[in-house]
């Protein structure tokens, strides 16, 4: 080895020594991340507390890894959590087959799935892997209630009124 050589490489790493470091200290400095950056699923709610997935189970369909189950069930006025006539009794997406493509997103009528910026994921077994409809609900708004909740009969009724005859 040349001893001109020697003296660049020493120089550079003389340099670097006095550079501000790149790395962020984990948990205790968290990276900021970019505005499409897709993270962490989360269900949200309408501003009075109930539920926007309805149950359609499209984004189950749009998933290309098979990723999210859907079942759904009938609300009753008893008994409401969505505005529809369905919600989602049961939703679950497993994070280990999913690959965060947003076509679930993309394909839900009332916006209710949404890949937000949460990149904290991390597992021990993989049953804490699949996230049930509990975990991924948001919180309910301050000035909303929770679901289930009841309701007057005809509240949500989507039936279109009878128009007069012209005569």
């Amino acid at each position: 080895m040349k001893p001109l050589e020697l003296l660049r490489g020493l120089r550079t790493t003389l340099f670097m020594m006095f550079e501000r470091p790149v790395t962020y200290q984990y948990p205790e400095v968290k990276r900021p991340v970019r505005e499409r950056f897709k993270g962490r699923h989360e269900l949200k709610r309408y501003d009075n507390g109930l539920e926007k997935c309805i149950g359609c189970s499209l984004c189950e369909a749009a998933c290309p890894a098979d990723a999210i189950f859907v079942e759904s069930a009938e609300n009753t006025d008893e008994e409401r959590y969505s505005p529809g006539e369905r919600y989602a009794s049961t939703y679950e997406i497993n994070m280990l087959r999913c690959i965060f493509c947003g076509y679930c997103e993309d394909a839900c009528p009332t916006e209710a799935i949404v890949l937000e910026h949460n990149y904290e994921l991390s597992y021990t077994n993989r049953r804490e892997a699949i996230y049930t409809r509990d975990m991924l609900l948001v919180p309910v708004l301050p000035g909303g209630h929770p679901t289930p909740m009841k309701t007057t009969p005809g509240e949500f009724d989507r039936s279109i009124p009878e128009m007069d005859d012209p005569q």
